[in-house]
């Protein structure tokens, strides 16, 4: 029996059946992810839904001479009606319940307005005036530098606004020469501060976000890393090194078993590449970090999450299932995790997806844990609900498509050549 003569590569580049799957999905997916990436992020302030910002009003003076309200009262009042859209959710705190929201990252900044605001506003306009008003804008870092930034900028817009009608109360109601008057016409001053410092080492707030990501990446690849390690060694797949190739004998095994093996396989190995991350990034970069035996485990659970969710999807899906787990824990993943561009600026698609996208359940656990004392209150608790969740849905997804393949009795058949 002579072999078949080898193809000629010019003459199967011609048959329009090899480039129609490559070339579908290589198109699909680079739109899809050039929608996805430049979608979430391109106008974050045209897309502003309800961003959390605490308001302090703690003045306590007495009002101005033919005024009922204080100062502050006015500020504040004026404040929440001025963008009456619903972009901003203005949330009038007294000082402890603002530091504590601060602290537990549900404001990405905050507003104060000092307890003697009215008297030194009324001092400008007598020789008694020793300091210019202030008001104190309070910046959160810990939910991350772009959250806080657009926090910042919405507080002092509102604190400009406020000194200008200030201003103008000033300059009508007072006989003072005209320049003096261009004092009193914008006579407040802003003042910036961290609401809720963030240690040195701490990325601007983004070592939460590129931590998780990690935490994803090892779960992404160790599981695909896994998958495809077993199914060479049991004989269901060839193995190619350059030149080298080898084929080891099949192995007659269920699909349920060989899931099984791959998720204990899994779990084994993430003990390792989680005990890595944190030693690359804590011992060796002196990333910033407390809570470190509940930071690893946290870390442990979430890569064996992902890394099963990953066996289930390879399992049901089969050869095209790393495609599809790729865009369920990276592709659809990264642009609504919140990380970066908060949620409250991002278009409502992305918020939907934010709602169950596993990267934005554990970046809000690990968050909680680097920057916010571990409090559950934080998205500690929630994070470890979905992460629970998660392996939960990986276990019944997996085994329930590898039984009903068993029980179908669509067995993993070794390739056969084709008939001369």
């Amino acid at each position: 029996m002579t072999s078949a003569p080898p193809s000629r590569p010019g003459a199967l580049l011609r048959q329009p059946r090899l480039w129609l799957v490559p070339t579908v999905l290589s198109a699909l997916v680079v739109l899809v992810l050039s929608l996805l990436y430049m979608g979430g992020i391109l106008s974050p302030t045209d897309n502003l839904d309800r961003l959390p910002i605490a308001l302090v009003d703690e003045d306590r003076g007495e009002p101005l001479p033919g005024q009922e309200e204080t100062l502050g009262e006015q500020i504040t009042s004026a404040v929440v009606s001025s963008r009456p859209g619903g972009d901003v959710d203005w949330r009038e705190l007294d000082r402890a319940e603002a530091e504590d929201q601060l602290a537990s990252g549900k404001v990405f900044g905050a507003l104060v307005v000092p307890r003697d605001f009215t008297a030194s506003v009324a001092a400008l306009t007598t020789r008694q005036a020793s300091k210019r008003p202030t008001l104190t804008v309070l910046s959160n870092p810990g939910v991350g530098s772009l959250g806080s930034s657009l926090a910042v900028r919405i507080n002092q817009e509102a604190a400009h606004r406020a000194s200008l009608a200030i201003g103008e109360q000033l300059v009508s109601s007072t006989g003072a020469d005209p320049t003096a008057r261009v004092l009193l016409a914008d006579p407040v001053s802003v003042t910036t501060r961290p609401g809720h410092p963030l240690g040195e080492r701490s990325g601007l707030g983004l070592t939460a976000f590129y931590f998780t990501l990690l935490l994803v990446l090892s779960g992404f690849l160790g599981g695909n890393l896994v998958n495809s390690g077993v199914d060479t060694a049991l004989g269901y797949a060839d193995s190619e090194v350059g030149p080298w190739h080898t084929r080891h004998p099949t192995v007659p095994i269920t699909r349920t078993a060989t899931l099984l093996l791959k998720m204990v396989m899994t779990a084994g190995v993430s003990l390792l590449t989680t005990t890595l991350v944190m030693a690359a990034t804590i011992g060796i970069l002196d990333m910033d970090a407390s809570h470190l035996p509940l930071l690893w485990l946290f870390s442990y659970c979430a890569v064996v999450a992902v890394g099963l969710g990953v066996q289930a999807i390879n399992a049901a899906f089969g050869g095209i299932g790393q495609l599809v787990s790729m865009f369920v824990f990276i592709a659809l993943a990264l642009p609504s995790s919140g990380a970066t561009v908060p949620l409250e600026a991002t278009p409502g698609f992305f918020r939907f997806l934010g709602v169950f996208e596993p990267m934005r359940q554990l970046s809000d656990g690990v968050r909680a844990i680097l920057y916010f004392d571990a409090r559950g209150d934080a998205g500690l608790h929630r994070a470890w609900a979905m992460v629970a969740l998660g392996l939960g849905l990986a276990l019944v997804f997996g085994f329930g498509m590898t039984r009903y393949y068993d029980r179908r009795g669509l067995a993993r058949l070794t390739p056969q050549p084709a008939p001369e």
